[in-house]
């Protein structure tokens, strides 16, 4: 029987066989595992996987959650088990040589060979020779486990949700096979222990790998493309960084977090901010910015980053320049004003916008660039502070499909996955839908939260069971949490998903489609925002309900 076991993050996890029908990702030597705790499945990369026992008190120290420690004792629970039933077989195994040695001797004392036969026979093949280990007694087949054991080494649909079983009832889950039962060993799998990471990484399943493949197919139906991008520059640090000089304008949450990972795999990067030049009138707001006018530059050239005096210098002096700014206004302003972007483009410069901003923003941004002979991308990134400083970070990327290609390894530093969408403008919109969805979820999540107080119910209770539920996520748990601590600590800035709203329901109005929830949303959000709230995390929107 298989029994490798592995920490995903903050849970653990047991390699296991895949159904037959489910190919292997494409690339490098990967386990099927089956998570404890929430029966989900995942394909995780060998190189990510560490001896169990050997790293168990360190995953320990580093994931103190009480999810993690209640997977490490379904772990624990397992090995007593495994531990168990080995003992009883050993013990089964011994009373039957024992009882065979006995009838050995009895029948040699009936009938005795000649010398010269019997030294014959001990030579032969199969026999106890010191050269040679006796056969396994065991009557069971090699590589089926018992009945009994079953559960324990394949996935079974019935280990898995209704909606799982309706993604994959296609598949057929096989026995564990010989070969899988000689790998036998226990693995730690290293990586961060973040909510922002958990969030993508610790529930994929049969499922998530079903529908990823579809829409796959999908989106080439229609002529677009995609591509999955390295997991995380924790988790990969295999990647080949470019040779092409790098630029990186904002530093702000999302952007901090970029540049450093950018520097860990080894690009050449030069970095500008706004607060380089805090003694200039008006400046440019980055994406997220921190209020301390302490010059974040200097923070990254201690880690290797070269400083640029002007947006127009990076530019000038990079093969590709990317930029994380607040909003639509901040990056027309980057682009167009004074030391611009627009006076450093050069023909064969690339630009890449990663600003969330409207669909014609972006258009004119990218005919100006496109103008002075610049190639233009815009990449847009879904996640929040956390994710950029782990390297996890969706990219949606749209324009230039050479630009794209060419940003392969940043794109693998700085995010999970990376999406190409076509023409100008597509990525725009579809960053724009997401955060649509994700203000409304928190508004609605606030308003759950503050129902159950004044209703007399227990808001940790509602927690417990919302987790429990199919609604479960990290984002939810997360964003409650801060609610239930007081603690709105920006991961995501409140006036930023006000923004987002804002220009999604204008990208409604465009095409006469209505959204009433976005639009409903969206006052909540102003109304926190008039309660000084803008500067705190998304969640603070619960605070527009309570006063």
């Amino acid at each position: 029987m298989r029994s490798a076991i592995l920490s995903f993050l903050s849970s653990c996890s047991q390699i296991v066989n895949s159904p037959k029908d489910l190919k292997k990702p494409r690339g490098k030597k990967c386990f099927f595992v089956k998570f404890f705790g929430t029966e989900d499945h995942a394909w995780i990369k060998v190189e990510q996987l560490k001896p169990y026992h050997a790293h168990k008190e360190e995953m320990i120290k580093a994931n103190k959650g009480k999810r993690f420690q209640q997977a490490v004792d379904a772990v624990e629970e397992f090995l007593k088990k495994v531990k168990a039933k080995q003992e009883q077989n050993a013990g089964d195994d011994k009373g039957k040589q024992v009882g065979k040695k006995g009838e050995g001797k009895k029948a040699e004392g009936k009938t005795k060979k000649p010398a010269g036969e019997r030294k014959r026979k001990a030579t032969g093949p199969g026999s106890n020779s010191p050269t040679k280990k006796p056969r396994d007694q065991s009557p069971r087949k090699r590589g089926r486990p018992p009945k009994e054991d079953k559960g324990t080494t394949s996935p079974q649909p019935s280990s898995l949700k209704k909606l799982a079983m309706k993604t994959v009832s296609r598949f057929s889950w096989p026995p564990p096979t010989s070969e899988e039962d000689t790998a036998g060993d226990s693995w730690l799998l290293h990586g961060h222990r973040t909510l922002g990471t958990e969030m993508v990484l610790k529930k994929p399943s049969v499922t998530y790998q079903a529908i990823s493949k579809r829409l796959k197919v999908s989106e080439e139906d229609m002529g677009s493309t995609s591509i999955q991008a390295a997991d995380s520059t924790a988790i990969n640090g295999n990647i080949t960084p470019t040779d092409k000089k790098i630029g990186f304008l904002g530093l702000g949450l999302m952007g901090s977090g970029i540049v450093s990972n950018l520097l860990k795999m080894g690009h050449t990067v030069t970095v500008w901010n706004r607060t380089a030049e805090k003694s200039t009138s008006g400046g440019i707001h980055s994406e997220v910015w921190d209020q301390d006018d302490n010059s974040k530059c200097d923070l990254f050239i201690q880690e290797g980053a070269h400083l640029g005096r002007t947006p127009a210098e990076v530019v000038s002096t990079c093969d590709i320049t990317f930029a994380c700014v607040a909003d639509p206004k901040a990056a027309k302003d980057l682009v167009l004003g004074p030391s611009g972007v627009l006076q450093g483009i050069r023909p064969g410069k690339c630009y890449v916008d990663m600003s969330t901003v409207d669909p014609e923003t972006v258009a004119e941004l990218a005919q100006v660039i496109v103008s002075r002979g610049g190639r233009f991308l815009e990449a847009p990134v879904a996640g929040n502070q956390q994710l950029s400083n782990d390297g996890m970070l969706m990219i949606l990327a749209a324009g230039d499909h050479g630009v794209y290609e060419d940003c392969s390894s940043c794109f693998q530093a700085m995010g999970k996955t990376s999406f190409f969408l076509g023409e100008v403008g597509n990525a725009a919109r579809m960053m724009l839908i997401i955060n649509m969805v994700q203000g409304s979820f928190m508004a609605t999540i606030a308003e759950g939260m503050t129902l159950a107080q004044v209703t007399g119910q227990s808001q940790q209770t509602l927690l417990d069971i919302l987790i429990q539920s199919q609604l479960s996520s990290i984002f939810l748990d997360q964003k409650c949490q801060n609610i239930l601590q007081g603690n709105f600590k920006p991961d995501f800035y409140l006036k930023y998903i006000q923004k987002d709203l804002r220009l999604a329901i204008a990208l409604g109005d465009s095409v006469n489609h209505p959204t009433p929830m976005a639009a409903a949303a969206n006052e909540v959000y102003k109304r926190a925002k008039a309660l000084d709230q803008s500067d705190n995390d998304m969640s603070a929107v619960y605070r527009a309900y309570i006063h």
